[in-house]
This record gives C-alpha cells, structure tokens and sequence, in this order.
C-alpha cells in the first residue's frame, strides 16, 4: 500500500467493495499471491450468509430438527416428558455464534495484511479506477463488487398495509416464537422459513401464486415438496396473493384473494387470517448496488439492476469486475466463494484461463425433509437434448427411519440421464439425509458419471443413498 499525497488517493493493488463471503475469499487470494488488497464494508463481515443466511438459517433448522426427532421419542422406546423450547435461549446462543464469525473474518484480514474500510463505498469518474468511502479516495487497478443482494420489500403503495411484515433479514430479529405465522412466496427461503417456524410450533400459513412450491427445480421435487409441506401441519394456499394487511387489537389481519385458475374472470375468494403475529415477505431478493454509482460509470446492468459480467467476472468498464449475488446468477455461498478465488489467480496469478464454471452447481434446501439437487432439471434437460435423449430413473420410499414411527415422510429420488451411454445430467432428491448425501453424488456427477458407473457401485445397506446405485 502507497499513498499519493499530491491526489490524497490511497493506492492498492485490489480494492473489494463487499466484505461477504465471495469478496473475502478474492481478498484474501489475492493476499496470498502477494497482492496489497483493501475491503470496504458498511455492515458486519461476513455478507449475508454469516449474518442473516445460511448461518444462523442452519442453527435454526437444526433447532426444528430437535423437535421432530422429540416427536419420535415415544416411539423408539423412549419415555420423555414434556419439553419446553425457549426461543429466547437459541437466539441468543446463535447471536453468539455469528458474532464470533465476525470476530475470526476480522482477524483473518488482520493476519493477512488485509486493509478493513468500515463505511459505503461510491465509484468516482476517474481514469483510474477509483472509489470513494467517507469522505477518502482508493484507487487500484482491480476493482471487485462484491456487495450481494437484500430481500425485496413491497411498499404500502404496492399493497396497502406491507410495511407491518419483515423479511428473512427481520426473521433473524425475532424475540420470541411466533404464535401465528404468515409467509409469502414459494421460493427456498420462503419453504424453509414456514418449515422452521411450524416445526417449532408457529400455527403456520404458506401463500403461494400458483399450485406448487419451488417451480424452478424440478418437477418431481416441486411435487413432494408441496406434498411434504400439505402433510406437515402447514396451511398452504394455492393460487393466492395477498391483497392489504392491517393492524388490529389482536394482531394483524392479512387480507387474502384467491382465484380459481379454471376460471378466467369468476372465482375470486376472499379470505382473512387474523391475529398473525408474523407477517414474513419471502418473495425474492435484489442486487445491492444504491449509492455505489455504477450506472453513472458506464458499467452494464440487467432490467433487474444486476450488473452483467462476462464469463471471467469481468464488468463493462475495464479494471472493475462483479461476482456473486451481485450479478444474479447462482445466488450460492460456495459460487461466489470459488469466483472470488478464481479471479484472485488470474488477476494475480498469470492464470489468464481462471474462470469458475457455473454448470453442475449443487445445492440443498434445508425444507422438512431436506432436498438435495444438482445439474439439469428433466425439464432442462428435454429442451437442450430432446424428449428422445432422455430417460429418468425414479424410486420412491419410506426411510427406515420411519419405520417405527406414527410421524412419516417418504424419500424421492430422480436420475436425469442423456444419450446413449445415460450420462447422469441432473440429480434430484429430497428425504432424511438428502443433504449430507448431496455432495458426493455431485463429485461423480461433475465427473460425467454414466447409470452403467452408478450401477457399478456397491450399495451401502442399509442407507436411503443406495437407492441412487440399484435403480432400474
């Protein structure tokens, strides 16, 4: 690090704008590879996923986790009484728990020579490029934005009354276990917020758009995953948005329409849930780029306000480049992690064919019971290869788990299989376990794995993964 006294501009080789997970992993890359490197954070280290995401979601989920194994007690022999849960008790250790994260991100910037920039960052229009954060310049030749997404919030104007609910963000405030909860959407945060609340005793109502949950995996997961959410207790309305919500003595009153989908212009019913405590927006999420000034500079977004990189992260202005939630594609921890890391090499490295492939990029939804998923969808895979190229192999099972108890959910599993060797293209799955299981079935999937590799593997008995190797 140099400083420029005639322009007052503190130089770096690398400045990040974004202290998340994928704009610490290139920092600190860069570090290694002997690079002076500077991140500018204007909240807590650790982006989303430390803070209000995967981190504290997964304490959560182990928590719902508790409650369904001390409904199965009884039933394994065990003689329990009755437990009380203390929401208060688990966010504070979870508080605790994401705080020490902080606490190591920071060090590990300390340790690594690694410049902190507490404050929010604004590109100015120089030659170089170069940033601006309270009040002080930076420069340096590479430039990343790495600054994610946030919830997307709908104003009263948009629908009278949305400003009494939160999003995933406030889920992480709560005080206290909802009595009566009321999510909106049907993407993974929303099935995994409801999931967690109504396993911990929330009275819970999911409002969907249309007829299923998670329309963008595919179909066989979307099909039990609403199934899986009808038969958990959870009241699901199909085909309904919210129309207002208002505050009343005893709560709120989310006011609800749903239409039939047979009928075009009738079938319009009204509905209220009163005395929701909970109102949860889960209806998307949207690039954090306010105040960072990039459309002034010339640098290229999407209608959705995603900047548009190239397939080496690079942005439209040369010197400055994007990863992660920031750009829109594969909203994933571990995707904006490898990107970051990637870049670091190429930038500084010499590796100029450094680039991180986003084909096969699994991933895990932490519902009721997991579901685990990686490559194409049969949709997907229909419509780039051809209905004639395809063929799918499917099972469907009760778990021995649940063979002994009164509480059941079932294991489905696909294969998503191309040409005439069966290359396996996508692997979808949910039931106990489907998380933990994913990985390794991702490894042999990246591989090119064909049925003929799968059916050539012993079964490890008994497991619900050996049903992935003895389908027929």
């Amino acid at each position: 690090m140099a400083s420029d006294a005639d322009a007052a501009v503190t130089r770096f080789d690398l400045i990040v704008v974004g202290g998340g997970s994928g704009g610490l992993a290139g920092a600190r890359r860069a570090a290694e590879l002997g690079a002076s490197a500077a991140v500018v954070e204007s909240h807590r280290l650790g982006g989303t996923c430390v803070n209000v995401g995967c981190v504290p979601k997964k304490v959560m989920w182990n928590a719902a986790v508790h409650a369904e194994y001390l409904h199965d007690h009884a039933d394994y022999g065990f003689e329990v009484g009755h437990s009380n849960f203390r929401w208060e008790t688990l966010k504070s250790k979870r508080d605790a728990y994401v705080s020490r994260l902080n606490n190591i991100y920071r060090n590990n910037l300390d340790k690594a020579e690694i410049k902190t920039i507490e404050g929010h960052a604004s590109f100015m229009d120089d030659a170089e490029p170069t940033i601006e954060v309270n009040g002080k310049k930076y420069t340096a030749p590479h430039i990343l934005i790495a600054t994610g997404g946030r919830p997307t919030v709908l104003s009263d104007d948009q629908i009278p009354g949305a400003s009494l609910g939160i999003t995933s963000d406030g889920f992480f405030e709560l005080e206290k276990l909802p009595k009566r909860s009321v999510i909106v959407g049907a993407g993974y945060i929303a099935v995994e917020m409801a999931g967690i609340l109504s396993t911990l005793g929330s009275k819970t109502s999911l409002i969907i758009r249309q007829t299923g949950v998670l329309r963008n995996f595919d179909s066989l997961i979307s099909a039990n995953c609403t199934k899986e959410i009808e038969n958990s207790g959870i009241e699901l309305w199909k085909n309904s948005q919210v129309r207002s919500v208002r505050k009343s003595a005893g709560g709120l009153e989310v006011t609800l329409v749903t239409k039939d989908p047979e009928k075009k212009s009738e079938g319009e019913e009204i509905s209220i849930i009163e005395e929701v405590d909970c109102l949860l927006w889960a209806i998307g999420r949207e690039p954090n780029t306010s105040g960072l000034n990039v459309s002034q500079m010339g640098i290229e977004m999407d209608a959705r306000g995603h900047i548009v990189v190239d397939e080496f992260q690079n942005t439209s202005r040369p010197g400055i480049y994007a990863l992660g939630d920031v750009c829109g594609k594969a909203l994933l921890t571990p995707v904006a992690i490898a990107a970051g890391r990637k870049l670091a090499h190429r930038l500084f490295e010499g590796k100029a064919d450094s680039k991180l492939d986003y084909s096969t990029i699994p991933t895990v939804v932490f519902a009721h019971p997991p579901i685990g998923t990686v490559g194409l969808t049969e949709e997907e895979a229909i419509t780039s290869q051809g209905k004639e190229n395809v063929k799918t192999y499917t099972t469907s099972f009760t778990p021995m788990y649940h063979a002994m108890t009164s509480r059941k959910s079932q294991c489905i599993m696909k294969l998503v299989c191309v040409g005439p060797e069966e290359k396996v293209v996508g692997l979808h799955m949910q039931g106990l376990g489907c998380d933990e299981m994913l990985q390794g079935f991702a490894v042999a999937v990246k591989m090119g794995a064909t049925k003929a590799d799968f059916d050539r593997t012993i079964a490890i008995h008994p497991t619900s993964s050996e049903e992935f190797v003895t389908m027929r």
